[in-house]
């Protein structure tokens, strides 16, 4: 028998969501919308075709005690909704500072789920920042919109390389301080 702690990370509540700690059991539908092309594509870390192990290897590396990333699985459950919609998380940066990064399922898209998480993670503060970054590739305007209508100011291009796309793509980063 294994049993997995409890990791030291709040929950938070939406009128739609509940934003939980990842769980092992989450690692079914992770893996279904992380291989979907159109979810990798649009992120830099999840790679396309998503090989064997790497959705239980991105659970495994949140649950740790050194993860230098809070990872929160936005949770529909208890409207209807699926298990999982979608992730949010806030890698940890010096001085107070954290950047924030999310997807949400193709199945899921169009709905405000995003905007939603992104606002409450952001209300929350669970790690008591001073100021939270974002940046978006520039051909996910989608994606810049939740930031900016969430009150992130644009700060500038930049690029950052994407493992499914196998190259550097440009972006468009955001600054929200507190």
């Amino acid at each position: 028998m294994k049993i997995d702690t409890i990791i030291n990370q709040p929950v938070i509540e939406t009128d739609r969501l509940l934003l939980r700690p990842i769980r092992r059991s989450d690692a079914g539908l992770l893996g279904l919308y992380g291989a979907d092309e159109r979810v990798a594509r649009m992120t830099r870390s999840i790679p396309y075709p998503l090989p064997p192990g790497a959705t239980e290897a991105f659970i495994t590396r949140s649950l740790a005690d050194d993860r230098d990333e809070d990872v929160w699985i936005m949770d529909g459950s208890d409207n209807g909704l699926a298990e999982v919609l979608g992730v949010i998380g806030l890698e940890r940066m010096d001085r107070a500072q954290s950047e924030i990064g999310y997807w949400v399922a193709p199945a899921f898209w169009k709905k405000g789920l995003a905007s939603e998480a992104v606002e409450a993670i952001v209300a929350a503060n669970p790690l008591q920042n001073k100021t939270m970054f974002a940046s978006v590739f520039q051909d996910n305007p989608v994606s810049a919109r939740v930031l900016t209508n969430t009150g992130f100011e644009y700060l500038g291009d930049a690029e950052a390389f994407s493992v499914a796309r196998g190259a550097p793509v440009p972006t468009w980063t955001y600054l929200k301080r507190y």
